[in-house]
């Protein structure tokens, strides 16, 4: 990834709050010489280490899991805007600006391996649904549905365990700018009604 320092971020705290915030991660590995690219949610383990989800048992991840090239590198996107160079006062005074794009993304790095426990893996769905379910002011829970179905969906999928090595933040959020345009763009973002450019906004605002 490219980095610039100034957009680096390594505060571990930082980093896990976005993976909780946006969980659906884009998982990318070497299989066979091809690149192979899956989309799942994922839970970060409380000390940081570790990474947690499911995939189903016909998942092409699982050869990867099996193989001695077991590397991924989960990719988190948190909110990201468009940003106009009109909102730059410094526009006035040159005019020498342009569009860009603020986002902000966290990449997990290491080694992928299945975990084919029956217990742990109802645990785990068990946990995963707890834990969105509030999102969307439900209370719905795993043991709502008839225990028979449960058993013949958990049987059609596999935990996966992802040890992580390294773990880097790019959060390219206007920090390149004058301080005055870094402000008007908070400003601007602050007066939009679009839920993920007030992201971005508080984003800006905490960093």
């Amino acid at each position: 990834m490219y980095l610039p320092k100034h957009f680096a971020v390594d505060d571990q705290a930082l980093l896990a709050q976005l993976i909780s915030e946006y969980p659906l991660a884009t998982i990318t590995a070497n299989l066979e010489g091809s690149l192979e690219v899956n989309h799942l949610p994922l839970m970060l383990s409380t000390d940081k280490t570790k990474l947690y989800g499911h995939i189903a048992r016909v998942n092409p991840l699982r050869k990867i899991a099996a193989s001695t090239n077991n590397q991924v590198i989960a990719i988190f996107h948190g909110p990201n805007a468009y940003v106009t160079p009109a909102w730059y006062p410094s526009k006035k005074e040159t005019g020498k600006v342009v569009p860009t794009w603020n986002y902000a993304v966290v990449h997990a790095q290491g080694s992928i391996k299945l975990i084919d426990d029956a217990q742990w893996l109802r645990n785990h769905v068990a946990q995963m649904t707890n834990i969105h379910e509030p999102t969307y002011q439900s209370d719905w829970k795993l043991d709502d549905a008839p225990e028979e179905y449960v058993q013949m969906m958990l049987k059609a999928i596999v935990g996966i365990e992802i040890d992580i090595q390294s773990m880097l933040g790019k959060f390219k959020l206007s920090q390149n700018r004058p301080p005055e345009d870094y402000a008007a763009v908070v400003d601007a973002l602050e007066k939009s009604p679009q839920e993920m450019l007030q992201a971005m906004r508080q984003l800006m605002q905490c960093k």
